[in-house]
């Protein structure tokens, strides 16, 4: 028997040749089948679970990353976020891409004299940049902190105090630390979050894979991840959007501060700050030496969260010199 005798012998006992297959060949090339396609519905079951609404069109899968598009695509992109949008909230949104302007470099410093624990910056956030409201998605955590100590370890997020403050407590609100070394984007497998040149790290919705790895990077737990859809009543939404910003996001992605970059980017105030009733938030250009911000860091004594990790953060803490400021925070002035 030649090669080719051989071949056709072997595809014929398969099945393969014509003739009426037997229970083996059958049950084999069955067997087969099946197990292919329980392959393909096991890959296939996250967008399966997803609904309608969050499955990707074919030009959302095929766009580039936000480095790579040009003006035309770009406005491609956001037209038909505002389709989404429209569809989902019967609102048409006023959303561009809002580039950072030159010669800034954005800091926040924080009065912890005088913040008093009433979490309207947490909640104003919310509003602004269109988190979900069940669950509510919360950017900033407020500690209510035993005084003496600035280690965060020790600070309460779920304190419930009909007034505010305590005595025994000072208050710390914490947040994105916009870091000038963020390990966040270092460990993205995929680049969907990078920093910008105005200090503000920031998160592609459209690139973002939901791997969760910055967010078990960040010291300063500042991430949040979307377990289940967002949900955002329509009475609620916020049409005034950016891009790198506050527009709705979708299940599966990772999302947090970026310093309401809609507004400052305008030369407005991060809703944070315009709602503190103490004037405990200060903001803005670390690159002016004039603003406040400058001669905040140059007469304060500052400190930052985990100095040690060696992140850089843009977020700063300061005393007023009136108040003793705690052994922790002066050993960080020291240090």
């Amino acid at each position: 028997m030649n090669q080719n005798t051989e071949k056709n012998s072997s595809a014929c006992s398969s099945g393969g040749c014509g003739e009426p297959p037997t229970r083996r060949s059958f049950l084999r090339t069955s067997a087969v089948a099946a197990g292919g396609l329980a392959a393909a519905m096991a890959a296939l079951k996250p967008l399966m679970e997803l609904e309608s609404d969050d499955l990707p069109t074919v030009e959302k899968f095929l766009q580039k990353h936000y480095k790579e598009m040009d003006g035309d695509e770009m406005q491609s992109a956001l037209a038909r976020i505002s389709n989404e949008v429209e569809k989902r909230f019967d609102q048409r949104p006023d959303i561009r891409d809002i580039k950072p302007m030159d010669g800034v470099e954005f800091v926040y410093a924080l009065n912890l004299t005088r913040c008093i624990g009433c979490r309207k910056c947490v909640h104003a956030c919310v509003a602004e940049n269109n988190q979900s409201r069940s669950p509510e998605i919360q950017y900033i955590r407020v500690l209510e902190m035993p005084r003496g100590t600035t280690n965060i370890e020790k600070g309460n997020h779920h304190y419930d105090r009909p007034t505010v403050p305590s005595d025994d407590h000072f208050y710390m609100p914490v947040q994105c630390h916009q870091c000038a070394s963020p390990p966040c984007v270092k460990v993205c497998p995929v680049e969907a979050t990078w920093q910008e040149p105005d200090g503000i790290t920031v998160i592609d919705y459209d690139w973002c894979i939901g791997c969760r790895y910055c967010e078990a990077a960040c010291p300063y737990w500042a991430r949040r991840f979307n377990f289940t859809k967002p949900k955002l009543p329509k009475k609620d939404l916020n049409p005034k959007m950016s891009y790198l910003s506050n527009r709705p996001r979708p299940k599966g992605v990772v999302e947090k501060c970026t310093f309401c970059l809609h507004l400052t980017r305008e030369g407005k105030m991060p809703a944070c700050l315009e709602v503190c009733p103490t004037g405990a938030r200060k903001f803005g250009n670390v690159l002016d030496p004039n603003s406040e911000v400058s001669q905040i860091l140059k007469n304060n004594r500052v400190f930052v969260l985990k100095e040690e990790v060696g992140t850089l953060p843009r977020f700063f803490y300061y005393f007023d010199e009136r108040y003793p400021a705690s052994d922790d925070a002066k050993a960080d002035k020291s240090a």
